[in-house]
């Protein structure tokens, strides 16, 4: 069974659930079907649509930001898959200050990069070599964590999500 996209009263995202959870969130009229997926669930005696996009009816206080988790998969989707140092595409990640010299596993100190150069800077510092980054690392965007975490955005999400976040 696939996922469902939640949305606040607001239609602002606030996560992805399981289908089922959909269905059942409907059902108990706590959320309004937005977009179905196209599937139907069937009991004994009634059948009901799969929501591919769900929206609460009842606003929902958000009191903090989500964070993506730092991760090479999470790295290579902030990169778009090109190398930060040649623009070639990207299989392996590097730590800008290598953790050999202090540098940390975080957000500003990982970048995406391809072998070659990964391997031609090694363990040494950017000043100590002739590479140039071709920008700064920062955390993603605050709605990463939700494209990050699926395989593929379905295309009925996409309204929802921002333009920012999906052309990442």
């Amino acid at each position: 069974m696939g996922r469902a996209l939640v949305l606040n009263a607001s239609y602002e995202p606030l996560g992805v659930v399981p289908n089922r959870r959909a269905v059942v969130l409907v059902l108990d009229q706590k959320a309004d079907l937005i977009h179905d997926s196209g599937d139907v669930v069937r009991s004994e005696r009634a059948s009901f649509s799969v929501p591919s996009v769900i929206r609460l009816r009842y606003l929902v206080r958000v009191p903090y930001q989500r964070r993506v988790t730092l991760s090479r998969r999470a790295v290579l989707f902030r990169d778009a898959k090109r190398c930060q140092y040649c623009g070639r595409d990207a299989d392996s990640i590097d730590h800008v200050v290598p953790r050999s010299r202090g540098g940390g596993n975080s957000w500003d100190n990982v970048v995406a990069a391809c072998r070659r150069c990964n391997l031609a800077k090694g363990s040494r510092l950017l000043s100590e070599t002739a590479m140039v980054l071709r920008r700064q690392p920062a955390a993603p965007k605050h709605l990463s964590w939700l494209v990050v975490s699926l395989e593929r955005v379905p295309d009925q999400w996409k309204p929802y999500l921002g333009e920012q976040l999906l052309s990442a």
